[in-house]
């Protein structure tokens, strides 16, 4: 069968439902206009005061914003939506910013004026699309850049396979009162980013396959500058991946490893290695999974947020080398799938036992591990969903991460707290490491031993794998990355994929490339 990329299987020659298309200030609908404006909370019940922009808009219409505001209550993360505030806009949204005094919060690990404001210009712009405003407004509060993220991440909907007359409203967004382009567009270009990777979670397993895929970053990355290669199943088999290739037997869908390949820097420099897992579907091959899994569609979350990565460094044409390989399979139960028990070896020559063909993800990254040395990266971060029951230790709001370099560690959490997609460090202990490793008969086995503890061992596997002298992060991503749920972060709408933590990523790989010590601008 000849795949086609996901556009035109729609029949669509652009997909303008998406927001790197609308954020190009293309007028949509009837043209509706809106306008986003900050209210800080007083110190006293009732008190509040408007923006520095807020102030000139209120001027402007004589006064009647701050008349409607009195006797109301925006509270941090909500918004009022009015109408008849002069001939400008169609409609107005005051959003609520919380407390003014706010900033660097180390003990949540988190600045909180930013992650304000994302939640302001987010609820504000989702207040005015749901009333139907198609161009939408945004005033920087303070910082263009977080104030793009949140306005871009918010509007964002996917509704591809909806009739055209049932679709909800799409929106474009824009600065209003300020000259803060450039951080402006650093902001939509990270927000485009992530909802680069929330479309390829969201996309129906039928029309994300591995071939589908490859086409997507085919039409998406290359023309950003970098450079793509696509492995097929030939080439695997020559070079040895067998604990990959034994892991895709259960689907009829071809499995492929794509490398994305950015020079930024001179190419004596040692690059940066991003490894993101995609299985386009994981059913749990013979250990089924529970139904409903129509959310494990986006198992690939890994390979979606280094897509999206690799899309914003290209765009912001960061100075340094990166290097990202996807393994790309389905996980599937079949004559020809794997079994529980079977044995297979891995690309360095470790054998592996697969307990269970859920684990898969942690089975086919073992042959990415050993692959990526061939480019000698100085730093390896893996991405992918991994253990379900981080969900259950911490719930969803940080990204689980293991990492076997303080500093490294240090760098990617200051990332989390910039950009409000926050991490946290488990541990890398050998305690761990000894129970995917000491079995009778084989090198390693992809469960491990019990009770509990599944995430920590899913990363101690991983690590048996890791050629020696490289510095290794791994994102568990199972909590954070897929269906969001409304808790947190109220700039994404609840019940869609998150792309969690592009963001994250490309703040912290900005920092490697552009260090400085000021970590709040706001």
């Amino acid at each position: 069968m000849m795949y086609r990329p996901l556009w035109k299987i729609a029949g669509q020659s652009k997909r303008t439902s998406n927001l790197w298309f609308t954020s190009r200030h293309v007028c949509t609908g009837d043209g509706k206009k809106g306008l986003v404006v900050g209210v800080y909370e007083g110190c006293c019940p009732g008190e509040f005061s408007l923006t520095e922009t807020g102030r000139k808009f209120n001027d402007c219409v004589g006064g009647k914003l701050v008349e409607l505001l009195k006797g109301t209550r925006v509270k941090k993360g909500k918004a009022q939506v009015f109408g008849n505030l002069g001939d400008e806009f169609y409609h107005v949204a005051a959003a609520g910013l919380g407390p003014e005094s706010v900033g660097w919060n180390s003990i949540e690990a988190m600045d909180e004026c930013k992650e304000n404001i994302r939640s302001a210009a987010g609820v504000g712009a989702m207040a005015l699309q749901d009333q139907g405003v198609t161009n939408i407004s945004v005033e920087e509060f303070t910082n263009a850049e977080a104030a793009a993220e949140g306005a871009a991440l918010g509007v964002w909907r996917y509704q591809e396979w909806k009739a055209a007359e049932d679709r909800a409203t799409v929106a474009a967004i824009d600065l209003y009162g300020s000259q803060e382009r450039e951080a402006w567009i650093r902001g939509i270009v990270k927000a485009e980013s992530q909802n680069m990777a929330r479309e390829l979670e969201e996309v129906p397993a039928n029309l994300m396959t591995p071939t589908i895929l490859c086409r997507f970053m085919q039409e998406h990355i290359c023309p950003c500058g970098a450079k793509l290669e696509v492995r097929d199943r030939d080439y695997l088999d020559a070079q040895g991946f067998s604990a990959f290739l034994t892991m895709a037997k259960g689907s009829c869908e071809q499995p492929a490893v794509a490398e994305i390949m950015y020079c930024g820097a001179s190419p004596s420099d040692r690059p940066i290695g991003l490894i993101g897992k995609a299985v386009t579907f994981d059913s749990g091959g013979i250990n089924l999974k529970e139904c409903p899994m129509s959310e494990h569609r986006g198992d690939l979350a890994g390979a979606a947020v280094v897509i999206g990565v690799m899309n914003a460094i290209c765009r912001m044409r960061l100075p340094l080398n990166v290097v990202a390989i996807l393994p790309i399979m389905e996980n599937m139960p079949s004559g020809m799938a794997v079994k529980p028990g079977d044995v297979v070896m891995a690309k360095n020559g470790k054998t592996i036992r697969i307990e269970d063909t859920d684990n898969e993800g942690r089975v086919i990254l073992a042959d990415i591990m050993t692959y990526m040395e061939k480019h000698h990266p100085c730093l390896v971060v893996n991405v992918g969903t991994a253990a379900q029951g981080l969900k259950n230790s911490v719930g969803v709001p940080p990204t689980g991460v293991f990492s076997t370099s303080d500093i490294v560690w240090m760098e990617m959490n200051r990332a989390g707290g910039t950009t409000g997609d926050r991490v946290w460090r488990f541990p890398f202990w050998k305690f761990y490491r000894s129970r995917v490793t000491n079995f009778a008969g084989v090198d390693t086995v992809n469960k491990g031993k019990g009770p509990g503890g599944w995430p920590c061992l899913g990363a101690a596997f991983l690590l048996e794998f890791v050629p020696p002298c490289i510095d290794f992060v791994h994102l568990d991503i199972s909590a954070s990355g897929l269906l969001h749920t409304g808790v947190g972060m109220p700039y994404l709408r609840k019940h869609t994929m998150s792309g969690r933590p592009v963001r994250t990523l490309v703040q912290f790989l900005y920092q490697i490339a552009c260090p400085h010590q000021n970590i709040c601008d706001c």
